[in-house]
């Protein structure tokens, strides 16, 4: 059987699950910054079963959970396209016509040039092999690590924004929970057009050893596509500064550092999964900034080192139990 990590997932579960796609859209001098997640929540009780829209709003500073009856929900089965309510998304445009709770946020946008993590047919998406066990807790794909805005505006409340060459990034989960605890770090927006990021990495539940370390690292360079996670067995290691924290990775030859920069006031409290119900258990900010560097050891050679702008930074759990699991690679 085939796995498209892009598809929903959830046609033929009734109960403690969910699915949500996280569209993030900057602007293209970064000022700007927007993530969108639209998804479906099964619970255990079937009245309680909704689809929902989540909107993280840096230019407003502001978070919203709209909830809508789950046979709002549509996905196609061959493509990724996501409908619901009067809200769509997909590879190719996202249309938002939101005015609720005093909140406006209209307008559509045409998306361009995704870049996809490389897989294969015995490694799919950006998760891998692990897609093919059926007992995992939580599942995650990155759709486009980077892509073009080509045109388009938002009527976000009282201003109008044109994020025309502006960038965007796509990824989901589904499964039941959110892992235990985790940090997410993700930039697209370099200075020089070069690079992008993402990381994420947590204590993931599974049988008998109840959880391991799970980590999942992609880095684009101008054409060049470099991986760092559990799966070809690069090591990580990171430390809390403050707020912020800088990772150190490693793969045979090639040396990751990231460093993040961000202002406590400035994260959102913003609802996940847990135990089939839908709660507040995730902090986030878009408007952190990550330092990357990426170092060849083998023949001495900076390969890159830039300051990521608009940078999404997600705390989840309990973050002194990631800080100790990753202290020692």
């Amino acid at each position: 059987m085939k796995i498209h990590p892009d598809l929903y997932h959830g046609a033929k579960k009734q109960k403690n699950f969910f699915e949500g796609w996280y569209f993030k859209i900057v602007d293209k001098y970064g000022m700007h910054a927007l993530a969108f997640i639209p998804g479906i929540s099964k619970s255990r009780n079937k009245a309680d079963h909704h689809s929902f829209l989540q909107v993280i709003n840096a230019v407003d500073h502001s978070y919203q959970y709209y909830r809508y009856k789950a046979d709002s929900f549509y996905s196609d089965k061959k493509c990724l396209d996501i409908k619901i309510a009067n809200h769509s998304f997909s590879l190719n445009k996202v249309k938002i016509n939101l005015q609720e709770n005093k909140e406006t946020i209209i307008g559509s946008l045409s998306l361009a040039s995704p870049i996809k993590w490389p897989d294969s047919k015995l490694s799919p998406g950006s998760m891998g092999f692990y897609n093919h066990f059926s007992f995992m807790e939580c599942y995650s794909q990155v759709c486009a690590i980077d892509g073009v805005i080509t045109n388009g505006d938002l009527l976000i409340n009282d201003k109008k924004l044109n994020f025309a060459q502006g960038k965007y990034y796509i990824e989901k989960n589904w499964g039941r929970s959110f892992p235990s605890s985790w940090i997410w770090i993700q930039s697209n927006h370099f200075p020089d057009n070069r690079a992008t990021v993402t990381c994420s990495l947590g204590l993931v539940p599974f049988p008998i050893i109840k959880s391991f370390r799970g980590f999942l690292i992609g880095v684009s360079i101008d054409q060049d596509f470099y991986t760092f996670t559990t799966m070809n067995r690069s090591s990580l290691t990171l430390n809390s500064l403050g707020d912020d924290v800088i990772l150190t990775s490693k793969n045979r030859n090639l040396t990751l550092t990231l460093k993040t920069t961000s202002r406590k006031a400035e994260f959102l409290q913003c609802y996940g999964p847990k135990d089939g119900k839908m709660i507040p258990l995730v902090q986030e900010t878009l408007t952190g900034e990550v330092e990357m560097t990426l170092f060849d050891t083998e023949n001495n050679k900076l390969i890159y080192q830039g300051i990521g702008k608009a940078c999404g930074i997600e705390y989840g759990g309990n973050q002194q139990e990631i800080i100790d699991a990753y202290t020692y690679s």
